[in-house]
């Protein structure tokens, strides 16, 4: 594979396609959001609420007033500039659970997107909440690696790809969602999902033979998917990208690679996540359409770019039914409670022991033994002093309740090695557990035994897990279901009871009990040295 693994400056890029550079002539801007999530308003750093007064000192980043400045100065740059959308743009904060897709429809159409692709939230809800946002927006939703025909409220209306005509020229859309969504979200037994590199091949071919020649991919399967697409398939020009929240930059010391990350002939993007920042690829084409120069640069969405004053009452008016809920104190932190993505799906982190925690304790009185919670439901961090209502929303915002069940010692091992089987990817899986422990062995290949040891709490001491005993397990209902692959739970449980007591009301008492809430890590889960 051919990617830019080293030289992130981009003169470097640019001169990728020093040689052809001389045959451009059509220039085009494409403007980017990724995994928005909800965040109307603005974020603090830890992609949590900012509070207002956080905000007028400049502290925070994004929300719709600040974006909306940001894609106005950037066509300032280029009248012509495509702007587009790489997914999940459902759910994320009380905007979204109280309006559902409402409000992402009113936003995407006051900033004229051209067009987005399906991410796997979009489902949360149902087919039918995604037919209801795609009848109010004024662009197409595009989805391709999926079998939609049998479903009502999508047939003949949810499009693999499209063309739309900007800066003079017919560009082709294709959209991509994660193959594995039936297992992140709610489609519904009627959709089928398949390979990304089969579903683009197709459309790319389909789109070539009716005289397109410049085509971007919209995907929300991933960074390494999007290389692998980008790899594989001939004809792609340019990737948007999504699902795995990467910040791609060539500024930035954390971001995972360069922006553009050029695979051969394809650029691919990716602007982290939450409406931190939005994209800016500058591209050029030949006479033949093809890609010769790929330049460009995240723009952090801070506190020095100005909030649209029109948007900021806008916002005001829309929050006004959920701001009793959420400006409600609820619990104070002494220190940081550590949600972020990036921890908390490849270790122990503290925002997971505290759910976990949290869900052990409100049914330890039912002889349930062991907690486990996929870190995909986290979604941020809570810093240090008061705790709202609010804050624990955003970092529990699926409405998710408390599960119950038994299963087997063997069950659990094999959960604990789905868990674990896709820490490379971010997976949401990654489990975070209480009354359990164990040690894993990241060498090892998936599924091929990484659980190296499982250690259960009982009668106060750690005793290992016996395969052939029954345990109580507390979870969300989400994973009792079989979410983020936890399959054996759906089928192997017994006794499950999916309606107990909503996770973040579960939490927020929790929290409010334990005084000023010291956040901590204790080592009950612990990865064998890379080698």
């Amino acid at each position: 594979m051919k990617t830019l693994s080293s030289g992130w400056s981009l003169a470097a890029v640019a001169a990728t396609f020093a040689a052809s550079s001389a045959m451009a002539d059509t220039s085009m801007t494409i403007l980017h959001t990724n995994d928005f999530h909800s965040r109307v308003e603005p974020i603090s750093k830890y992609d949590g609420g900012c509070s207002a007064e956080d905000n007028a000192e400049g502290k925070c980043f994004g929300g719709y007033a600040r974006m909306v400045t940001a894609v106005a100065e950037a066509r300032k740059r280029n009248p012509d500039a495509l702007l587009v959308d790489g997914g999940d743009q459902f759910q994320g904060s009380l905007f979204y659970t109280y309006y559902k897709g409402t409000v992402a429809a009113e936003i995407m159409n006051n900033l004229q997107y051209d067009g987005m692709t399906v991410g796997n939230h979009e489902f949360d809800d149902g087919p039918a909440v995604l037919r209801g946002f795609m009848d109010k927006v004024a662009f197409p939703v595009l989805m391709s690696n999926a079998d939609v025909s049998k479903e009502p409220a999508l047939a003949n209306k949810l499009m693999k790809s499209t063309v739309i005509e900007k800066a003079g020229q017919k560009i082709g859309l294709i959209g991509l969602t994660p193959e594995n969504t039936n297992e992140l979200a709610s489609p519904g037994k009627n959709i089928t999902f398949s390979d990304p590199v089969e579903a683009v091949r197709g459309e790319v071919a389909a789109l070539t033979e009716a005289g397109v020649n410049i085509i971007v991919v919209l995907s929300h399967s991933g960074y390494r998917t999007d290389l692998r697409v980008a790899e594989e398939v001939e004809g792609v020009d340019v990737i948007v990208g999504g699902h795995s929240n990467t910040l791609l930059s060539n500024t930035n010391e954390r971001a995972k690679g360069p922006y553009p990350t050029m695979v051969g002939k394809t650029a691919v993007v990716q602007a982290y996540a939450y409406g931190k920042y939005l994209g800016e690829l500058n591209v050029k084409f030949n006479d033949a359409g093809e890609l010769v120069e790929a330049v460009g640069e995240p723009i952090l969405i801070d506190g020095s770019i100005a909030e649209n004053a029109d948007v900021v009452t806008r916002v005001s008016e829309l929050a006004k039914p959920l701001d009793e809920i959420r400006n409600k104190v609820v619990a104070s932190a002494a220190d940081l409670i550590e949600g972020n993505r990036d921890v908390c799906r490849a270790m122990e982190c503290s925002m997971g022991n505290l759910v976990a925690d949290a869900m052990l304790a409100r049914v330890a009185d039912q002889g349930v033994s062991v907690a486990i919670a996929n870190s995909g439901g986290l979604r941020a961090s809570i810093d240090a002093g008061e705790i709202t209502m609010g804050e624990v929303l955003t970092v529990l915002p699926f409405q998710n309740t408390l599960s119950t069940f038994q299963i087997s010692g063997a069950g659990l091992m094999s959960a604990l090695e789905n868990g674990v089987s896709q820490v490379e990817e971010g997976a949401g899986r990654f489990p975070q557990v209480a009354g359990m422990k164990f040690t894993w062995d990241p060498n090892k290949s998936p599924e091929q035994g990484r659980i190296v040891e499982a250690m259960v709490m009982q009668d106060g001491e750690w005793t290992a897990l016996d395969a052939s005993a029954e345990y109580s397990v507390v979870t969300n209902n989400y994973v009792r279901g079989g979410g983020d692959g936890f399959k054996m739970f759906a089928t192997d449980g017994k006794n499950a009871y999916d309606y107990g007591p909503s996770l973040e009301d579960v939490v927020a008492e929790y929290l409010a009990e334990a005084g000023p809430y010291k956040p901590y890590t204790d080592g009950r889960i612990k990865a064998m040295p890379a080698q």
